[in-house]
């Protein structure tokens, strides 16, 4: 993951890194007992929308409706970069 996360912690005997972007938008990505993934070394991804400091899942995004799962350094690389590219509605500007 080329992406800096605004914050990390522990969760769940594993991982959590939320990332932080202009445009409003980042992602909780986890790593955990819990997580979609997690007991095989993938990660789970949600989209998230900032208030202020305050953050919250997205589910009405192009990129997600849920969280995803399942996922490898490189799919979540990439993903960051979708996310980081959003509109301020949460659509992707170069989409088909």
């Amino acid at each position: 993951m080329n992406h800096t996360p605004f914050t990390t912690r522990p969760m769940h005997g594993g991982t959590q890194k939320v990332y932080r972007f202009d445009n409003g938008f980042g992602a909780s990505v986890v790593q955990h007992q819990f997580s979609y993934g997690g007991q095989s070394g993938k990660w789970e991804l949600g989209v998230v929308k900032f208030d202020g400091e305050d953050w919250h899942l997205a589910y009405d995004t192009d990129i997600a409706d849920d969280v995803l799962g399942y996922l490898s350094d490189a799919e979540v690389s990439e993903l960051l970069d979708r996310i980081a590219a959003l509109s301020a509605d949460g659509r992707e500007l170069n989409a088909a």
